[in-house]
């Protein structure tokens, strides 16, 4: 039996996100091999004059964007009166029970913008009993923040 043949690179889980009942997201648990592509992708290397010497740039909107996408499959039950704990928003004339559905853009705004979303995301994207149990739900470890390495 070998290990390298055990290993998958992601598993996905849907997760209850915690104090807003039925709103569910589908994550994806990243392997640090995929995490360090995204970074790589996300990565410039540019020559300073001053310290002449490559520096390595972080494009942080390119960086959220992919990030995002590969740990978000999609989510049910975000309903506007949710989005408005998370964001401050206008809700104007829309019911606030109505559900703001998953997209590519709306994913990327909520975890650009909501703190409280985007720490909860980086928590449970990389701890393993959320994907070994099949998503019941996050464990009581610590939360590990993605912060991309400059």
């Amino acid at each position: 039996m070998e290990l390298k043949k055990l290993m998958v690179d992601s598993k996905s889980a849907w997760i209850e996100f915690p104090g807003l009942e039925g709103f569910e997201v589908e994550v994806v648990n990243l392997s640090r091999k995929e995490l360090n592509g995204i970074r790589k992708s996300c990565t410039t290397n540019k020559f300073d004059r001053r310290t002449r010497q490559l520096a390595e740039t972080l494009d942080e909107e390119k960086f959220v964007s992919e990030f995002s996408e590969k740990s978000i499959k999609g989510w049910k039950g975000l309903k506007l009166e949710y989005v408005e704990t998370l964001l401050l928003i206008d809700t104007g004339d829309h019911e606030m029970n109505s559900e703001l559905p998953y997209t590519k853009d709306n994913c990327e705004t909520l975890v650009t913008n909501s703190n409280e979303f985007d720490t909860w995301l980086n928590e449970v994207v990389f701890d393993l009993d959320n994907f070994r149990r099949g998503g019941e739900g996050i464990s009581n470890r610590t939360t590990r923040k993605v912060t991309p390495k400059s």
